[in-house]
């Protein structure tokens, strides 16, 4: 006897089943088709971005900490999506690659130095410090890529990228002292760790760019010495 073959799925269900599959992503190429005839553009989305880290940052003044994580990180996923969309849409142009990478910085800046007015306000000196510490290493880390990069080495190593450090400024203000989530209070222990980190991942960068210069510098000798010696 030959062995039972295993049971199949109706003919209706199996056409439902792909029907839907099909539906679903004619509907997301329906949208994104949509999306890119409009007239959104990338820079808007940034301008937006930005909108949503100056709100952050005057709530920090106000002691809303919780509303200034949840902005902050709306800010920052606009931030992440105008890159995706200008590469999506093919609307992207050098002045907006060159806006986009100055109003990350100015973001992350703003935000911090709301933090830091606020740990002054409170007397803590040294965590004021600390921020003024992780503003710092923060442009050290995108400023050091982007001297690599302009040298023809591709310089994206390191702990603290801007998603790590945005999830950290992030922890720091949703759990924040007063901010009603939990008995908890991140907000320094946040800042010091973004300091400690921003501060090395420089330091891995200049490493990493001098090897990487001096493997090519060594390649390049090696290579003129075997065409002296043909």
């Amino acid at each position: 006897m030959s062995p039972s073959a295993p049971p199949r799925a109706p003919e209706g269900r199996r056409n439902s089943r792909g029907a839907g599959g099909r539906n679903g992503q004619e509907l997301r190429s329906y949208a994104r088709d949509r999306l890119i005839e409009s007239r959104l553009t990338p820079n808007a989305i940034s301008m937006v971005g930005l909108a949503g880290n100056l709100i952050a940052a005057a709530l920090v003044t106000q002691r809303l900490f919780f509303l200034a994580g949840v902005a902050f990180i709306l800010g920052s996923v606009m931030d992440t999506l105008d890159g995706r969309y200008s590469r999506m849409s093919g609307k992207g142009t050098l002045f907006g690659a060159f806006l986009d990478s100055t109003l990350d910085r100015v973001e992350e800046g703003i935000v911090l130095a709301a933090v830091a007015g606020y740990f002054a306000a409170q007397g803590e000196d040294f965590a004021a410090a600390m921020c003024v510490v992780a503003v710092l290493g923060s442009l050290m880390v995108s400023y050091t890529r982007a001297r690599a990069e302009a040298l023809g080495v591709e310089c994206k190593v390191g702990l603290a990228t801007r998603p790590v450090r945005v999830v950290l400024l992030s922890i720091g203000l949703i759990f924040a002292k007063g901010a009603g989530i939990g008995d908890f209070e991140l907000l320094a222990p946040s800042i010091y760790v973004l300091a400690a980190l921003t501060i090395f991942t420089v330091f891995q960068r200049v490493w990493h760019v001098r090897n990487e210069l001096r493997g090519a510098e060594v390649a390049a000798v090696e290579s003129d010495d075997g065409e002296e010696g043909l």
